[in-house]
């Protein structure tokens, strides 16, 4: 049990209606109780909230406030805490924190309050990380996702492989300590249909990571052609706004222009670049340079072109160099003739025709770019992985397994088994935080905002 006392603001910098102090430890309330003019705090139950005064060492009133109190067990970090709501100001929060700090507090490393909670057995790891997710989510299904690990979903699928695992593992460990008898506790064939079961519930939940990826950190998605074909106008079609210059003078974009785009709960990352075309201009063969490189580190590409200035090799030509998914979008279609459309379609079926300047088909773009993404539906309830440290150790996991079952067939003695099984259970105990290191949770809880 953490002896030190904590306090940090809760809410964000800046002046605001009002701003929320959070204070943590075994000396919560006494500290709290020094400071406050009010009821004896000590004397009150838990869950309840309280109107006083925050006093300074010359009795003076610093604020009238709000102060909710939370006792242990039964608070979010499992220790005594005190959420201190006052005014706004930057001036009061730093005086009433001042206050706490002078009387036996300290102030919180980030994340410092949820790492409590983590260790003292309210969160396991895989929910801690989730606070994070949710703080940071901007979308539904972002929010969503974060929620439903926060709730357990995932740690209760993680918490029931193993303990399925550690059953067998036991049983394993047992006939070591009989070796020289030649027993055999541990059911092969039970053992093998343990591990198939437990591998299709790992496989769907590795093969989520790419839309769970998707849901918290949007999919980058860069706008790339011949100059002139449209680019900035579509960008600002897509945002509606005016976020690029557009110009009928060729190679006007010169740097990357980004901005997001929600459409049906996906963000877009939309990234606007400078036309393909070879160029003596030493600024914009930088920003030419700048596209491929944006275009390397695309999930997805748009890939517009005038259809009345570009040939069908070309199109060919260009789109053999593209990484990643990419969508072909004509513009300026009503340069063309019915035959030219035709001709076109016939080569590329999935064309979307769109008129970037009169605004015509974005609608239809929008949505095949969700459709794009959408390949596997995640359905309401669904556990999807969204977090890169998960995803790494259910691949570990789900190795390890593979090798028990290669085992298996090889009929290898049953310490090999044994440590396979021991590296399955490594990595599944590493996602819910029942191993770690002191590095692991420093790295994960540097990331939290201080207060949370």
């Amino acid at each position: 049990m953490n002896q030190d006392t904590i306090c940090a603001l809760a809410t964000a910098q800046g002046v605001g209606a009002i701003g929320v102090i959070r204070v943590s430890g075994p000396q919560t309330i006494d500290i709290v109780q020094k400071i406050f003019k009010g009821k004896n705090l000590h004397q009150q139950p838990s869950h309840t909230i309280h109107f006083g005064t925050i006093r300074d060492d010359q009795n003076l009133i610093v604020d009238e406030v709000l102060i909710s109190l939370f006792k242990a067990p039964t608070s979010y970090t499992k220790e005594d805490t005190i959420e201190i709501s006052c005014h706004g100001s930057d001036y009061i929060i730093q005086k009433i924190l001042k206050l706490l700090l002078k009387n036996g507090a300290r102030l919180a490393n980030p994340g410092e309050f949820t790492q409590r909670a983590f260790l003292n057995g309210q969160l396991d790891l895989a929910q801690a990380e989730a606070v994070a997710d949710l703080i940071a989510s901007d979308s539904e299904a972002s929010h969503q996702t974060a929620i439903n690990q926060i709730r357990g979903g995932f740690s209760k699928q993680i918490a029931q492989l193993r303990e399925s695992l550690i059953h067998f593992a036991s049983l394993i460990e047992l006939e070591l300590d009989f070796g020289e008898e030649d027993v055999e506790f541990a059911d092969r064939d039970d053992l093998r249909q343990l591990i198939h079961r437990i591998q299709s519930v790992l496989v769907p939940l590795i093969d989520s990571f790419e839309m769970g990826n998707v849901i918290k950190n949007g999919v980058p998605t860069v706008i790339v052609g011949k100059p002139n074909a449209g680019k900035s106008t579509l960008l600002n079609r897509l945002l509606n706004e005016e976020k690029a210059i557009v110009s009928d003078i060729a190679g006007t974009t010169r740097d990357v222009i980004e901005d997001e785009l929600f459409i049906e709960g996906i963000r877009f990352r939309l990234i606007d670049t400078a036309g393909l075309r070879k160029t003596n201009d030493t600024i914009e063969a930088i920003g030419v340079e700048r596209t491929l490189q944006q275009m390397e580190k695309a999930s997805m590409i748009i890939y517009l072109f005038d259809a009345s200035e570009i040939s069908l090799a070309e199109i060919e030509e260009q789109i053999q160099s593209f990484n990643a998914p990419y969508v072909l979008v004509g513009n300026k279609q009503d340069k063309l003739s019915v035959h030219q459309k035709q001709e076109f379609e016939k080569a590329y079926p999935a064309i979307i025709w769109i008129s970037a300047s009169e605004n015509q088909n974005i609608e239809s773009l929008q949505k095949t770019l969700v459709q794009k993404v959408k390949t596997k539906e995640i359905k309401a309830g669904d556990t999807v992985v969204t977090n890169l440290r998960h995803y790494q150790h259910l691949l570990q996991t789900s190795e390890s397994l593979n090798h028990v079952l290669e085992g298996l067939s090889n009929s290898i003695t049953g310490d090999f088994l044994a440590q396979d099984i021991r590296f399955a259970l490594h990595h599944l105990g590493e996602i819910t935080g029942q191993i770690t290191t002191d590095d692991l949770l420093a790295n994960i809880f540097s990331k939290f905002c201080i207060g949370k």
